[in-house]
């Protein structure tokens, strides 16, 4: 990047030089020679002071899936923008808002441009690692997200998929942690496990910061656009109603494991009670109750005769009609995205393959999916027993090892 002095000197080089070939030149030829000289010191000059302006700084991208952004006011825009930026800071410096409880450190190391700092530690992770593909403001519409199915998570609605927490509770840290470092088979997110265990500590803090302020903005737009709020906003409200409800959520599981966290406790079976618990398994599995056939199909295979669906990130694009989606398009980032149910016989699980994680899956469902939770929870008393759902769990893997003759 040159410095101002330095384009100075080069405009009085190429100047001098051009004017002492020019008062050689005839009058005419001098006279044209001089417009071009000029236009060439015009194209130095600009050339060269871009170099010495600074990048533009990286900013979160509003949230305005699903509606108009012109019928966001300017004023509505700046107010919500300003208290986000008052509240958690930019994706160089972020903030932790007052009651929550985050690490500023490991943010600091996620957050950023990639590179390293005085003391060498790594900084940027997040940029480095997960942007291509969650996008800088952690919308799940990075720059390769339209190539990827299913897309990549957007967390600023607070909802994980392929949790051990029960219906309406957020993941527990070792959740995302267990995501991280197996990655999603069959999709598009990799195992991170080669990271050292700081890094993906760090990247845990920031997706749990980028999805307090999701939801934080969720809020502000709702109050401020869809309820018309009167202007200024008022922070200490904003972080009693918004912030700190949403934090809270965040570490119930963690205070109250016993209440919020499902532990599967495997079974240990014989052959033959291996067997019995399979056969039992494939009955229930056939069952209305389960409803395991009418998505998954009478083998597993997933054919079964509910095919229109869709996620809840992709469920607010289709309209009534094709037309009616066709017009909601043009609100959202990434266009509408089916959803195809589980072929069991694949033996590919997106949320892991063991019969611990299969357990979790029809336990507490996939949140975000039309795949229900079948086990009790707090204050339901679920449509299956714990011990239906192990029965439940070996006959879909048994399902996985029909394609694998040695399994």
């Amino acid at each position: 990047m040159r410095s101002a002095r330095d384009v100075v000197s080069l405009f009085n080089m190429i100047f001098a030089g051009s004017e002492a070939s020019l008062t050689r030149a005839s009058p005419g030829r001098a006279s044209a020679g001089r417009k071009s000289v000029g236009c060439a010191v015009l194209l130095v000059l600009s050339l060269s002071l871009a170099g010495c302006s600074k990048p533009r700084p990286v900013e979160f991208r509003l949230n305005t899936e699903g509606r108009d952004p012109a019928s966001i006011s300017p004023a509505q825009r700046e107010a919500i923008v300003s208290m986000l930026t008052d509240l958690f800071g930019t994706p160089d410096e972020p903030r932790v808002p007052p009651g929550v409880h985050l690490d500023v450190e490991l943010l600091r190391r996620a957050a950023g441009p990639t590179g390293r700092d005085f003391s060498g530690v790594e900084r940027g992770l997040y940029r480095k690692h997960c942007a291509v593909c969650h996008g800088i403001s952690g919308d799940g519409a990075g720059p390769i997200a339209a190539m990827l199915n299913p897309y990549p998570r957007d967390f600023r609605y607070g909802i994980f998929k392929y949790t051990s927490t029960v219906l309406g509770a957020k993941p527990t840290r070792q959740d995302l942690e267990r995501t991280i470092r197996r990655g999603i088979p069959g999709t598009g997110m990799p195992s991170f496990a080669p990271l050292p265990d700081e890094d993906i500590q760090a990247l845990i803090e920031y997706v749990k910061y980028l999805s307090i302020r999701g939801e934080t903005e969720l809020y502000l737009l709702r109050l401020v656009v869809d309820e018309n709020e009167l202007l200024p906003l008022n922070k200490e409200s904003v972080i009693d109603e918004a912030v700190l409800p949403v934090a809270e959520a965040w570490e119930m599981p963690e205070k109250d494991p016993e209440h919020w966290v499902v532990k599967p406790q495997r079974p240990h079976l014989d052959e033959a009670q291996l067997k019995a618990a399979i056969e039992r398994g494939r009955l229930i599995y056939q069952e209305p109750r389960s409803q395991c056939v009418k998505c998954h199909g009478p083998e597993g295979r997933g054919d079964g005769e509910q095919t229109d669906l869709y996620d809840d990130w992709n469920k607010p694009k289709k309209g009534v009609t094709d037309e009616q989606t066709r017009e909601l398009s043009r609100w959202f980032s990434l266009p509408l995205q089916q959803l195809k149910p589980r072929n069991f016989q694949e033996g590919i699980f997106h949320g892991g393959g063991r019969p611990e994680d299969i357990y979790l899956r029809i336990y507490v469902g996939i949140k975000g999916t039309p795949m229900p939770a079948m086990g009790p929870a707090p204050g339901q008393p679920g449509i299956l027993t714990p011990e239906e759902i192990w029965d439940l769990t070996f006959y879909v893997l048994s399902l996985a090892r029909k394609t694998d003759p040695k399994k």
